[in-house]
């Protein structure tokens, strides 16, 4: 358990926080986590943080310019210490002498390159209005020097109005849930996947490792998303379905007992503007595989707090899937590092910085 002394945060400001992103996990996916739990950890250092979002689940690019058209009159007639609107959304949304924060997480352009057809061109029309929202805010704020670099070059910024402040985990929630979920053991190792199923979350990669693994180990995803039927006919397809269990959406506290179950948290991902889930597994002091890509090295320490392998080798995931299935001292290793290194994601932190950052 941490312990830790509660933050000075100097006099209580009001901040508007502007997203288009459905305020749900289901919906809003590790958007919605990021920005709910800065939010809290505001609130509960003495500040007010009003939010403006959708009422429905649609994160679709029609609904959230129309989103940002309907919030155009947010601040009017109300004083705010400063506006952040989280990637494209905000854009519209002022009020005289109030600076206006756009605070980037996932950069749209960098996203797309990923999608095909009407999804990828969906995404740029997105882009072009997250790098609007850029272009006329006061400061830029996103989570990871690979973000930053990024935003520089798809959208123009300069690199001087941009400033890094990282995803937020609150350490209090997660151990308690932790603490009070119980361990179910199952045969064979347990690899566990938490992801929204993007293409560029690469799980595909995942599930073709499994094929090539040695040691018969299970793994079970968690999340939902455009290629899940797709990954669960290629599961079908390899004979791996009574190895692979897709789980869908769970609630929190199901999802604290999927940590607390596993051996090993993998997800390859080639494209991250951070990877708040990396630090839910080092919460949960699991070992962590991923991909030498994109933030995954900013969150991910090699050989410190888990393992990195070249984007798209699959069959070097599988090696080092095997190696931490074999080796119960390099899962420890890896895993009590991960622990000490996501306090410096704790909430209280974070949200030091992020306040911090934008001048209050």
């Amino acid at each position: 358990m941490i312990s830790r002394p509660r933050e000075d945060f100097g006099p209580a400001r009001r901040l508007l926080f502007v997203t288009g992103t459905p305020v749900s996990v289901r919906g809003g996916s590790g958007t919605f986590v990021g920005i709910s739990v800065l939010r809290r950890a505001l609130e509960e250092a003495g500040h007010r943080v009003d939010l403006v979002a959708p009422s429905g689940n649609s994160a679709s690019t029609v609904s959230r310019f129309f989103f940002n058209l309907g919030a155009r009159g947010a601040a009017r007639n109300r004083k705010f210490d400063a506006i952040v609107g989280f990637d494209l959304d905000g854009l519209f949304v002022s009020s005289r002498g109030t600076p206006r924060i756009a605070s980037i997480k996932g950069v749209i352009a960098d996203e797309l390159q990923f999608e095909r057809g009407s999804t990828r061109l969906s995404l740029r029309f997105a882009s072009r209005l997250e790098e609007l929202h850029a272009k006329r805010a006061d400061l830029v704020l996103t989570t990871s020097e690979y973000a930053a670099s990024r935003i520089v070059a798809a959208y123009g910024v300069a690199r001087e109005r941009v400033r890094i402040v990282p995803e937020p985990i609150s350490l209090i929630r997660w151990e308690a849930s932790l603490a009070a979920s119980r361990r179910v053991e199952r045969e064979g190792p347990g690899i566990l996947c938490v992801a929204h199923l993007y293409p560029r979350k690469e799980v595909a990669s995942l599930i073709r490792a499994l094929l090539l693994m040695r040691t018969p180990a299970r793994l079970r995803i968690v999340g939902t998303g455009p290629q899940g039927e797709a990954l669960q006919a290629l599961a079908r397809a390899l004979g791996l379905s009574d190895r692979v269990t897709f789980l869908g959406h769970i609630p929190f506290d199901r999802l604290a007992e999927e940590y607390r179950s596993a051996d090993i948290f993998c997800l390859p991902s080639v494209q991250e503007g951070f990877g708040i889930v990396f630090l839910e597994a080092m919460a949960a002091c699991l070992p962590v595989v991923a991909c030498q890509a994109a933030a995954v090295p900013e969150v991910v320490a090699d050989g410190e707090t888990g393992l990195l392998v070249p984007p798209f080798d699959v069959p070097a995931l599988a090696f080092v899937l095997d190696r931490l299935a074999i080796h119960e001292a390099d899962r420890r290793r890896l895993g009590e590092a991960g622990r000490n290194r996501v306090a410096r994601y704790d909430a209280p932190v974070v949200a030091q910085e992020f306040l911090e950052a934008i001048g209050l």
